[in-house]
């Protein structure tokens, strides 16, 4: 269940409640103590029906790294394949298209897998390229995944995860996780070095929206994984049909791939795997 905090903030404030460790665990998905909210509970219940079953694939891909030591740890590469499918009508139109959200991901990962494959020598450490089913209906195939991992999730060292990557700002992208580990210092060193690229990472313009706890990097994340996830943010045509392939700005989606690709490269030849803030791994990954 998903309440917004605009809804939720007139609650909070009649309970007395700790409205900063509300919004600390909105962000993260961290289980949230009685004490924070006032001593007051809530309960839901619900009845659960299923129409129809279905399935849906992922797709994985597996580089093997060049060094007989770390090509046994991953550095994963993610993005969501789906989208909402055939909808309600706008303007006579049922079909939504999902060009941003997320074939942009979609095509950053296809792309990425394509430049490592002519790099030589290879990476030090395997590379994991995955693109996933279900993440609309609350990233069921990431989920999956990171529940039934083709190698130890021990050994998976970062999953770097795009969704939504082409549109908005020539010259920035959002990067939501940079705070928890020290991935996020990495990538401002790699975009540092790339001024060539046009492609400066910021931080989460958006904390209110909980983008940390909706998109596949998520699942990495709960399983002890560092992540990165690169995201330009929503738009007027954000779950419409509208959101078509016309308006991707693809030369700007370009820059942001590489700027992946150079991350993911320096992340697979680091000597150390990318370490947690600790404060961040106590509230996302153990919920202390």
């Amino acid at each position: 269940m998903t309440v917004r905090s605009a809804a939720l903030a007139p609650l909070l404030t009649r309970l007395g409640a700790d409205s900063t460790a509300v919004q600390q665990a909105a962000q993260t998905g961290a289980p949230l103590a009685a004490r924070a909210l006032g001593g007051a509970q809530f309960h839901v219940h619900g009845r659960i029906r299923f129409i129809e079953r279905n399935s849906a694939p992922n797709v994985v891909g597996i580089l093997e790294g060049s060094d007989p030591r770390l090509k046994r740890e991953y550095v994963v590469f993610s993005a969501h394949m789906d989208h909402v499918g055939v909808g309600r009508p706008v303007n006579g139109d049922s079909i939504y298209n999902g060009a941003d959200d997320d074939a942009s991901g979609t095509i950053a990962v296809v792309e990425a897998a394509e430049a490592f494959t002519r790099l030589q020598p290879r990476p030090k450490r395997s590379l994991i390229f995955l693109t996933v089913s279900g993440e609309e209906k609350g990233l069921w195939g990431s989920a999956y995944f990171a529940d039934h991992t083709p190698v130890p999730v021990a050994n998976i060292v970062a999953d770097l995860n795009t969704d939504m990557v082409g549109r908005n700002w020539k010259d920035t992208i959002v990067v939501i996780g940079k705070e928890h580990s020290d991935l996020g210092a990495t990538l401002n060193r790699v975009g540092a070095a790339h001024p060539e690229l046009g492609m400066r990472p910021i931080d989460d313009l958006w904390p209110q929206e909980s983008f940390y706890t909706r998109s596949d990097h998520y699942n990495f994340a709960r399983k002890g994984v560092p992540i990165l996830f690169f995201f330009n943010g929503t738009h007027a045509d954000y779950h419409r049909p509208s959101d078509s392939v016309d308006k991707i700005d693809a030369e700007k989606e370009s820059r942001i791939v590489k700027l992946v690709f150079y991350l993911g490269l320096d992340v697979a030849n680091a000597a150390d795997r990318p370490k947690w803030n600790p404060e961040s791994y106590a509230r996302i990954v153990t919920g202390n």
